[in-house]
């Protein structure tokens, strides 16, 4: 089952809002592919924590944090970065990577893998507690308590 939505296309990815300006280019985005918004639609996360692990996995992508393995075709900037007072690309990389470490460490050693797994490579539960040696169903509480953390770093409230 599919839910598709049009998102406003940011140089962060996706925007979430609920208008596209027609003048902007959009995405087409599946909802249902994420495991955190399959949990979160099923009541099994609150909003709290879904904004939470939300936040993770766009600062795990601005980041660039996964793995590549094509060439990369990201956009090159002709006029210098323009004459803005804002960061560069580069720079704005290095601050995502900076909030996505000190975000996993504020989860911790033993949360931070079900986190990994879930949030930012799109695992879903039953494999992550497989692959972790887990209990079955013993990954939504640990996952809730990871997020909590997650969320207290981000100052989510």
């Amino acid at each position: 089952m599919r839910k598709y939505v049009e998102r406003e296309f940011t140089a962060e990815g996706p925007r979430r809002t609920t208008k596209v300006d027609p003048k902007r280019r959009s995405v087409t985005v599946n909802l249902r592919e994420s495991p955190l918004t399959w949990l979160h639609a099923r009541g099994h996360l609150n909003d709290r924590q879904y904004d939470a692990g939300e936040r993770l996995r766009a600062d795990y992508e601005r980041a660039q944090l996964s793995p590549s393995v094509t060439m990369r075709w990201d956009p090159v900037r002709v006029d210098g970065g323009g004459a803005g007072g804002g960061l560069t690309s580069s720079e704005r990389q290095i601050a995502a990577k900076s909030r996505f470490d000190g975000a996993i460490a504020q989860a911790g050693t033993g949360l931070s893998d079900i986190l990994w797994r879930v949030v930012c490579a799109g695992e879903g539960l039953p494999v992550a507690e497989k692959a972790l040696e887990w209990p079955a169903r013993s990954g939504k509480l640990v996952l809730g308590l990871a997020l909590d953390r997650v969320a207290d770093f981000y100052r989510i409230r």
